[in-house]
């Protein structure tokens, strides 16, 4: 709802501030984007996740989100920096989560009932589907062909892993539900790399207004997408 603005005097005074803050709001954000572009031009070193952990990342997510003839997969997107970065984030140390027991299995309307945050989940995880695949191809996950890996990928979407404490199914979905995230969430939060997840699907992105391309029956949207930072494809 928009102020009431009678008062020539109350008006003079808006007009003012607006001026000073549009010419803040220009400056900051083009610190910002600057600051962006200097962090993307440099490698990614991952915080949460050791060297392993992360190569197991960036192999186990292309595998859930292949790059094809549709556009780039998992490991152009950067997939990977997008779940490390969200390791160091309240929604992976659980702050939101009703973490007190009792943890009963029950039905899937039961919702989860594990007492690990998500940190937990990847770190406990990551270990199990190594030794899982040590065990049934006598390499590591990373080093199997696509192929092998798919049938692991396959096998814990399909409940018949245990991965220690964590039935591999658990850690399947979180798995894929976070490399969905990674592709096709803002480029500010590290993934969906160049607004390429945006490019694949069309996606307007952040754009302030795209009304008069609602309701067009199909028609491709014109326009490339763009980042809550600024950034176009």
């Amino acid at each position: 709802m928009e102020p009431t603005l009678n008062n020539p005097f109350r008006r003079s005074v808006v007009k003012g501030l607006l001026g000073t803050t549009s010419f803040w709001m220009a400056s900051g954000n083009a610190r910002w984007a600057e600051a962006l572009a200097a962090e993307a031009a440099q490698p990614y070193r991952p915080v949460f996740f050791d060297a392993a952990e992360y190569q197991f990342l960036e192999s186990a997510c292309e595998r859930l989100f292949p790059a094809d003839h549709n556009g780039p997969g998992a490991r152009a997107l950067g997939v990977a920096e997008f779940l490390d970065r969200q390791m160091q984030t309240p929604y992976a140390r659980g702050e939101n989560w009703y973490m007190s027991g009792p943890f009963e299995q029950g039905p899937a309307n039961l919702g989860y009932q594990l007492p690990f945050i998500p940190k937990d989940l990847y770190r406990k995880g990551i270990a199990g589907v190594e030794h899982y695949a040590r065990q049934q191809y006598g390499k590591g996950f990373v080093a199997l062909s696509a192929m092998q890996q798919d049938e692991i990928l396959t096998a814990l979407e399909g409940g018949s892993v245990q991965l220690g404490d964590i039935p591999g199914r658990v850690f399947f979905e979180q798995l894929r539900t976070n490399t969905l995230e990674g592709a096709f969430a803002d480029p500010l939060y590290g993934g969906n790399r160049g607004l390429g997840g945006w490019v694949m699907l069309g996606f307007p992105g952040a754009r302030a207004d795209f009304m008069d391309w609602v309701n067009q029956e199909g028609a491709s949207y014109p326009i490339g997408p763009v980042s809550i930072s600024g950034e176009t494809a």
